[in-house]
């Protein structure tokens, strides 16, 4: 039997010639990446183990991008104590305020991730990085730490679920959708530890900010990862970004899948997930008019260029609606420098938004954005469980950026197609 694109590469990194789902294999790692949450207790574990050096100080990220530039005293400690362990061991790759960017969007920006290469990170939305073919997966803490110090993981071989698309991308239609629909199809534990491989000719059309967010989300799914294959669009957006070689996978064609789903491109809807999980979608069409307090346009999932260039499209013109917050993130520095240029920045400030330097904040109810009780935002992050922007009485809607703009400029939930 053949092998998927994730089972090829953990094959190549464990040095072997074969793997099948449920092995256990020992993999050398090319990235181990933390952030100014997990990082500490990866610090902690590394020093309580005794260990006294990193096995690569080229191959390790340190991105603080959660709790900065810093809320509060705890926050602070805690992003001292990576700035320490940084300097201590020369870390190449850390990147504090001022040249930080959200973790996700900074690392494939910097270059540092590559097709058919192998990364841990102390983050769930690690799977990112599968949008460039690369096998990226969270893990935590304490598995950072020994992947600091040795450059090696343990992994269990993935079963895979084979997501075909079809047909093109509509008006105010993006990755955001295709995921949304999809998790709202196979239910946040319709992948548990499975590959989400994605093929089919509908992945030529989505741009890589749009497999960006897809790759994103393989974990609300309860994927192991999220991978889509190489074609011309990856090869066009690594070059001049990645330097050292690097070695692209194909499924083979008799690679098994647990199942297969279809998703036609041209039929899909602006789709929104209601609380509180990502997997209660409903088409934007259907929830109009629903109350909103607060707009977030940003995070890993959305806060790339494209992202800003489809909320702005919407938002110029035009104002926030009169008893609505609106809070544009740009991911890195580089896409604030962009998006200046392109001036995103002035359209997002003249219609009234708050515009933020890069920062993980509200995503995850830390800051620049926290809800109150009762309060209903829509964002475009990743999550909207229980409390996780706020008191366990507050709630998020996710959707795209054109959806959250409209909504913004509405007062409510709002199709972008009908302003």
């Amino acid at each position: 039997m053949g092998m998927t694109m994730t089972q090829k590469i953990l094959a190549r990194h464990a040095g072997l010639d074969h793997v099948v789902p449920g092995q256990l294999v020992e993999g050398k790692l090319d990235l181990v990446l933390g952030n100014d949450i997990t990082t500490p207790v990866a610090i902690s574990e590394f020093n309580k183990a005794g260990l006294t050096r990193v096995f690569d100080r080229e191959k390790i990220a340190l991105v603080l991008d959660h709790y900065t530039p810093c809320k509060d005293i705890k926050a602070a400690q805690l992003c001292a104590q990576v700035r320490e362990f940084a300097q201590k061991y020369e870390i190449t790759h850390f990147y504090d305020v001022g040249c930080m960017g959200v973790e996700h969007a900074l690392l494939p920006e910097k270059g540092l991730t590559a097709p058919g290469e192998c990364m841990i990170g102390a983050d769930s939305h690690t799977c990112t990085y599968g949008a460039v073919g690369m096998f990226s997966t969270g893990v935590g803490s304490t598995d950072m730490a020994a992947g600091m110090a040795t450059g090696l993981a343990w992994f269990r071989i993935p079963a895979a679920v084979k997501v075909t698309l079809k047909g093109k991308l509509q008006p105010c239609v993006s990755g955001k959708d295709v995921i949304l629909h999809l998790i709202g199809t196979i239910g946040v534990d319709g992948a548990l530890y499975k590959s989400l491989e994605f093929a089919g000719e509908g992945v030529g059309s989505l741009s890589m900010d749009d497999r960006f967010t897809i790759a994103n989300m393989a974990i609300e799914a309860g994927a192991k990862n999220g991978i889509f294959p190489v074609d011309g669009r990856t090869r066009a957006y690594l070059e001049g970004r990645v330097t050292r070689p690097w070695q692209a996978v194909e499924a083979d064609p008799d690679a098994e899948y647990e199942r297969e789903v279809v998703i036609d491109l041209d039929q899909l809807q602006p789709t929104v997930a209601l609380p509180h999980l990502p997997s209660n979608t409903r088409t934007v069409d259907q929830v109009a008019g629903t109350h909103i307090d607060q707009v977030v346009i940003g995070s890993c999932t959305n806060g790339r260029l494209e992202d800003l260039r489809q909320a702005a499209a919407v938002l110029k013109g035009r104002r926030v609606a009169k008893g609505v917050r609106c809070i544009v993130i740009p991911a890195t520095q580089q896409i604030t420098l962009d998006a200046m240029a392109e001036g995103l920045i002035q359209t997002f400030i003249q219609a009234g938004c708050a515009v933020s330097t890069p920062t993980c904040g509200p995503c995850l109810g830390g800051h620049m954005g926290v809800l109150s009780d009762g309060e209903r935002a829509i964002s475009t992050t990743n999550r909207n469980f229980v409390g996780r922007m706020g008191p366990v009485t507050s709630e998020i809607i996710l959707a795209n950026p054109a959806v959250a703009a409209a909504s913004a400029v509405a007062g409510c939930v709002a199709d972008p197609r009908t302003l």
